[in-house]
């Protein structure tokens, strides 16, 4: 007969044992998960380092160059503009992320930081990277974590000479930081970037290539998502503040390689766009004259962008029919982009309108403005 004690104390050691081998299965399961995914997200970080072999440009910062509730923020706009105008620009950092449609998702941007961690990295990244020209928004987390809020200046400018002295060939561009929807700490915010030109000025007349950059002014409360951090559109602000700020800096971002020179012809007069007298200050309208190949009637198509004299054919914000065709500083907005079409038309990215000779006058002096696309001879242009 069994003695039903030692029976149950068998059972008992026999689920024990069971217990172990699962525990110990379990663990040996999960370390394999784990070193797994450590080769896994290793490999995916060595992988994710991308290069087209254009003008190596280092998106430098926080959360707002990171992209913290629009991933890949205003990189996202601004690798657009690169594309579209012809740009060849290799983001590089050690950092990645971003949407499909973002080209290249490279970066240098760290939420949460301050100015000292970033210095703190600085070198090594540098060391590595060896960027052309270098973006740095930088500070706001000084004044969100209230940390020595009127030494930010002097640590930026510490930064600075950290940057210039590793990549001295660099064009580093130094943005104000963004609005803050916090009163007291907006007011913080303009203290810190008040002092931003004195230190970029000092860089300069060291004969440093440093770049200021007014990006506080590009946006308002009412472009931020959380009282932090921009919107879509306002990333795409920065994008454009970024690139106009890019644009008037020579070899900063290269040479674009879509860029090609030429009259443009209207159909139903013969005689060419034109800058009347030569005049690129803002707002100069274009006008039709006698064809004689002068610069101010040489436009250079450059991505999806019409230039002449160093400026931009603009489209007025919001333009409705009739609104007027002008020069403004390039800064690679929509209003700004233009679409050659196969009829001859040439359409405003932004309005949908065409390029139109007012009133289908063929006189010299005739002023050129957006109207509806009709296709008429007054709407179509030949490059020649």
């Amino acid at each position: 007969m069994e003695d039903p004690n030692v029976n149950a104390h068998m059972r008992e050691r026999e689920r024990r044992g069971r217990t172990r081998y699962h525990v110990r299965w379990f663990f040996a399961a999960a370390l394999a998960v784990a070193l797994t995914a450590f080769g896994a997200v290793t490999n995916v970080g060595a992988a994710h380092a991308e290069s087209n072999g254009g003008v190596k440009v280092m998106p430098l910062g926080d959360s707002i160059t990171e992209g913290t509730q629009v991933p890949g923020g205003y990189r996202i706009g601004l690798w657009q503009r690169f594309v579209s105008a012809g740009y060849r620009v290799d983001y590089v950092g050690s950092q990645f992320n971003g949407p499909s449609s973002l080209g290249d998702h490279d970066h240098q941007g760290h939420p949460g930081w301050r100015i000292d961690q970033i210095d703190a990295n600085i070198a090594g990244w540098l060391r590595t990277q060896n960027p052309r020209t270098v973006l740095l928004h930088i500070g706001t987390n000084d004044i969100l974590q209230n940390v020595n809020v009127p030494g930010a200046p002097g640590r930026l400018s510490a930064l600075i000479d950290r940057i210039t002295a590793a990549v001295p060939s660099a064009d580093v561009f130094v943005a104000t930081i963004i609005p803050l929807s916090n009163a007291g700490q907006e007011s913080a915010a303009r203290t810190y970037n008040a002092a931003i030109p004195g230190i970029v000025q000092s860089k300069v007349n060291a004969g440093k290539r440093v770049h200021l950059v007014d990006m506080h002014a590009a946006l308002t409360t009412a472009d931020l998502i959380d009282g932090i951090h921009p919107t879509a559109g306002g990333y795409d602000k920065m994008a454009a503040t970024w690139y106009s700020a890019l644009l008037s800096v020579p070899g900063s971002i290269g040479t674009s390689s879509g860029s090609s020179s030429s009259t443009l012809v209207s159909a139903a007069s013969g005689r060419c766009l034109d800058v009347p007298g030569g005049n690129s200050a803002n707002g100069t309208q274009p006008t039709i004259w006698d064809c004689h190949g002068g610069t101010n009637q040489r436009w250079t198509v450059s991505g999806q962008a019409l230039q002449v004299l160093g400026k931009c054919l603009d489209a007025p914000t919001n333009a409705t029919a009739g609104a007027k065709a002008q020069l403004w500083d390039c800064h690679g907005g929509a209003n700004q982009r233009w679409n050659l079409n196969a009829n001859g038309t040439v359409s405003s990215v932004s309005s949908g309108l065409c390029l139109d000779v007012s009133g289908n006058n063929t006189a010299n002096g005739t002023v050129v403005v957006l109207w509806t696309c009709t296709g008429a001879a007054n709407q179509r242009w030949t490059r020649a």
